[in-house]
């Protein structure tokens, strides 16, 4: 159950399909454009054939995986695909695109998905086929890449797995359908109230989605993608389950992390570069916990081995205790003394405090000074008194 947010592919709100050029291209671009619009709009229509009128017939690999793909989205509620053109480098009859893809799902996202994509292309007879198609810089594997998507709707909640039987996702939808209202009871401010789950076949398959190596993902049950600060809007944030480690929790644990990564999509927009690991996780692992159990020897086991040694932790935790490579019983510590902050605030000073304290910090542009402001505002406590109150209520709470 050891998870962060991790930072994410998304961008902002689109209200219109279609490309846009990039300045200063030659003649080429519009025409590579419409190639690209024509897949995408193919893709809308559940037309396969013209999805594959894109491809370059020559590419024999790619049409295949094309077809794939096609079908492994069958089932996807997509609502809008569309590409946008960063750079367009041609060389006679081929070029090089680099690319947003963006998509969105019908009645989960307000805002697209969007991942860098490089595609290739070749001229033939005066039109444009794609004739390769790769992540680009900071892009990521997509889930439909990895196989057949199935879909599950749940009240609140969409399942998309790979590899899964349908029972396990129509269970992670029933969990998803309860963390939701429990989040709308904590978190007052607006958000879609409804969350998208992506379960991969595996932690391999989990780490392709991020981009990152499955070594740091292998004891983490789920994280959140999304993109931190994005004013004005709702990025389109997806739940990530890890299905090894989300597998061996028991149903008390599973309803924490849904609930702990439901709290970070709905607060992404209230979420910034000023805000605080310990802010950001301690008041989503706070929310999960919020109706679901005590504290003592149960959310907060570590922290109070360390009373019972005699120890205490010396101020609050440090973003880089939140890290994934640090040791289970100090990743643990970090979240604990989150989550017990947190607790703190919302017993002295009421949980709109905490909430409004959460949007205070975020607020700011950077994070000097964001903590210490948002306390002197909310609070009207410095963060050296806060860290002593926090110590206090440590020993008191776990002893």
């Amino acid at each position: 159950m050891r998870r962060r947010a991790v930072a994410s592919l998304l961008g902002c709100l689109l209200v219109a399909s279609g490309c846009s050029a990039p300045p200063g291209t030659d003649a080429a671009t519009g025409a590579i454009q419409r190639t690209l619009d024509s897949r995408a709009d193919a893709l809308l229509e559940r037309d396969e054939s013209g999805y594959l009128a894109a491809v370059d017939p020559t590419a024999g690999e790619l049409l295949a995986a094309e077809r794939r793909t096609y079908q492994n989205l069958a089932d996807v509620p997509v609502r809008s695909w569309e590409y946008e053109l960063r750079d367009v480098e041609r060389s006679g009859a081929r070029a090089t695109v680099r690319a947003e893809l963006r998509y969105r799902i019908a009645g989960y996202d307000t805002a697209p998905v969007t991942s860098s994509r490089t595609l290739e292309l070749a001229e033939r007879d005066g039109r444009w086929y794609v004739s390769a198609d790769r992540p680009g810089e900071g892009g990521v594997q997509q889930l439909w890449q990895q196989g057949a998507v199935e879909v599950v709707h749940g009240r609140r909640s969409l399942i998309l797995g790979v590899g899964q039987d349908n029972a396990r996702l129509r269970e992670i939808a029933a969990a998803a359908d309860e963390a939701v209202p429990a989040v709308d009871e904590a978190w007052p401010g607006e958000w879609s109230g409804r969350v998208v789950v992506l379960v991969p076949e595996s932690v391999t398959s989990m780490a392709a989605l991020l981009g990152a190596s499955a070594a740091g993902y292998r004891g983490i049950a789920a994280v959140t993608t999304g993109e931190t600060g994005a004013k004005g809007s709702s990025p389109a944030d997806r739940v990530i389950v890890n299905p090894d480690a989300y597998g061996v929790l028991g149903d008390f644990g599973r309803r924490i992390v849904l609930t702990h990564e439901t709290t970070h999509v709905a607060t992404r927009a209230a979420t910034s570069q000023a805000t605080p690991m310990w802010l950001s996780e301690g008041f989503s692992d706070w929310v999960a916990y919020r109706d679901g159990g005590g504290t003592d020897g149960h959310a907060a086991p570590e922290l109070e081995r360390s009373l019972r040694r005699g120890g205490l932790p010396a101020a609050l935790p440090e973003d880089t205790e939140f890290a994934f490579d640090a040791e289970a019983d100090e990743l643990a510590r970090a979240y604990e003394g989150g989550r017990l902050a947190c607790e703190l605030i919302a017993e002295r000073w009421g949980e709109r405090k905490l909430t409004d304290l959460y949007r205070a910090v975020g607020e700011h542009e950077r994070r000097e000074g964001a903590v210490e402001d948002a306390m002197n505002e909310v609070l009207s406590v410095t963060p050296d008194e806060f860290g002593a109150l926090w110590r206090d209520y440590i020993r008191e709470r776990l002893r």
